[in-house]
């Protein structure tokens, strides 16, 4: 039975054969670049995918919440990573955790670290989360003080552990990534060069998928950590991370209403299955996601300006071409690359592939 033939709701389509491919893609990468791959698992949130990384030789994964990190830490990883402001009320759920896998935090602060000193019987690493220029979070580059304050604290336990430095420069998505990646390795440089005689094993690490898909200067950065990369999206490609045809998941809508007089679609798909992500044309329109011919190996592209110009909870109202128009009618299936394959995903919380596999999700 086609893949199609499962089909009756929104449903979020995994080409397989285009995720590996962006797997070994990145891996090969790090590798060329003699650096650690430890991708962000926020985006996936799969133990199947996960089964495909580490068929690229990756052993250690990036989650973004700890309940990620428990469903994912039945895989056998080296290591888990939480790759957030470690929350100190979750201290004790963390040390059920690392009795069973080797786990690190982020810390960015003397509370949190000083709860995990007080808490923890078993050995969590830790990184401390650095602030180069993106605003978000983590502990100003230049702050020394507070650098070596949660150093000092984390000292008084011989559970928790040092690492090294973490850097998100998560603004590559709205400016210019070469300047950032120059302050990123300025930044990750400086710390390494003050910190690494009295830690000599130190690791410093950097993680955004536009960055690390087109820089090819990594100065002495240690690894990787990019997550959207697994599948990217329409965001990635409007940023120029990868191509469309890159894009390794799409949504499968089902046709409600054809609207011909106003050129509009009415798909069931919205809010609740996308997220709301957006990309703007040069005259301010709205775009929610492009329309792709679903085929029985897959999807091809239209490049004929059929989108999703807007959607509410549930429904999604496609611009169509006159050709699209003339193709589709009630009841037929539409595909939709997303403009933010994290949130979709998240979203749905499973996936089907172009077999008719359904692959696991962390919220499913």
């Amino acid at each position: 039975m086609s893949y199609l033939d499962q089909i009756i709701s929104p449903t979020l389509l995994l080409d397989e054969k285009i995720c590996r491919a962006n797997l070994q893609k990145m891996a090969e990468k790090a590798k060329r670049h003699k650096m650690n791959l430890v991708p962000h698992f926020k985006t996936a949130q799969s133990k199947e995918i996960g089964r495909w990384a580490k068929e690229c030789g990756i052993k250690e994964i990036t989650t973004s919440s700890l309940s990620m990190a428990e469903y994912l830490s039945e895989e056998g990883w080296d290591r888990i990573h939480i790759a957030f402001p470690f929350n100190p009320l979750e201290a004790a759920r963390l040390d059920q955790l690392a009795a069973r896998q080797s786990m690190s935090v982020q810390l960015i602060n003397l509370a949190t670290t000083q709860k995990l000193v007080d808490t923890l019987t078993h050995e969590v690493g830790f990184f401390i989360e650095i602030d180069a220029g993106y605003g978000r979070t983590g502990v100003q580059v230049s702050d020394f003080g507070l650098i070596e304050g949660i150093l000092k604290t984390a000292k008084k336990s011989a559970n928790l552990r040092f690492r090294g430095f973490y850097l998100h420069p998560g603004h590559t998505y709205y400016a210019d990534i070469p300047k950032i990646y120059e302050q990123t390795r300025q930044a990750l440089s400086m710390l390494k060069s003050k910190y690494r005689t009295e830690y000599p094993d130190l690791v410093t690490r950097t993680g955004d998928t536009p960055g690390c898909s087109v820089t090819e200067d990594f100065g002495d950065i240690d690894e990787l950590g990019p997550g959207n990369f697994v599948f990217y999206d329409l965001m990635q490609a409007s940023l120029g991370s990868c191509t469309k045809s890159d894009i390794a998941v799409a949504m499968a809508v089902p046709v409600v209403d054809i609207q011909a007089g106003r050129k509009e679609i009415l798909v069931h798909g919205g809010g609740v299955h996308f997220a709301k992500d957006v990309l703007l044309d040069e005259h301010g329109n709205k775009n929610f996601g492009e329309i792709v011919n679903l085929t029985q190996s897959g999807w091809t592209l239209r490049n004929d300006g059929s989108h999703l110009k807007s959607i509410s909870q549930e429904h999604g109202i496609v611009k169509a071409s006159d050709a699209l128009l003339a193709e589709v009618k009630v009841g037929d299936i539409l595909g939709v690359l997303p403009i933010h394959s994290c949130m979709t995903a998240d979203c749905m919380g499973s996936y089907l592939t172009l077999d008719g596999k359904k692959v696991d999700h962390a919220e499913g």
